[in-house]
């Protein structure tokens, strides 16, 4: 699924990703068949918990949308959980350092290249059955960079293995910058 992204990035096209926010599996669905690339299942700042996320990642996998989760934030167990639970890409929130993204990286692959536990749950079951042989070359690993020690880290951050992608956190970035008016919504 994630590959059709990385053939996209190969070929420098542009792919389309749609952040939601709203905790219902109907509305993953419907945005998912809108033809965008990739959803992204908001946990950070959206009103998504887990047992939402599950039916919604269930949803969007009835579609040709690649499923992302923004984590609530860099903790080992929900980013195994997440990817257990069909998520194929991960957006890692405040991440500041490159030792944060690699501890990022390593929770969402499995060993040697990272710490993983092997859950055979949803993940294991929808994909191939060499899931857990393949899983490190499939899985999408984003850092965000939300703040100025971030953006004065960027190289190193960009240059842990492992990591597919940056994004930026543009609302909390101004504000460590100290810009108060961040936008005009």
């Amino acid at each position: 699924m994630n590959a059709r992204l990385r053939n996209q990035w190969a070929q420098g096209r542009s792919s389309y990703n749609f952040f939601l926010t709203i905790p219902n599996a109907w509305t993953a669905e419907l945005m998912a068949r809108t033809g965008f690339d990739a959803i992204t299942l908001d946990m950070q700042h959206g009103l998504i918990d887990f047992s939402i996320a599950l039916q919604q990642l269930q949803a969007i996998s009835t579609t040709k949308a690649v499923p992302f989760v923004r984590l609530q934030w860099n903790e080992p167990s929900i980013i195994m959980k997440m990817l257990d639970a069909g998520a194929a890409g991960l957006i890692c929130p405040m991440i500041e350092t490159a030792d944060d993204a690699a501890a990022f990286v390593r929770a969402c692959l499995y060993p040697p290249a990272g710490n993983r536990s092997y859950g055979p749950v949803r993940a294991g079951r929808l994909a191939e059955s060499d899931y857990f042989k393949t899983a490190n070359q499939q899985v999408l690993t984003f850092a965000m960079i939300e703040t100025a020690s971030a953006a004065e880290n960027l190289e190193s951050i960009a240059a842990v293995p492992g990591l597919s992608g940056l994004f930026v956190g543009p609302y909390d970035l101004s504000v460590s910058m100290g810009i108060e008016q961040v936008a005009d919504i």
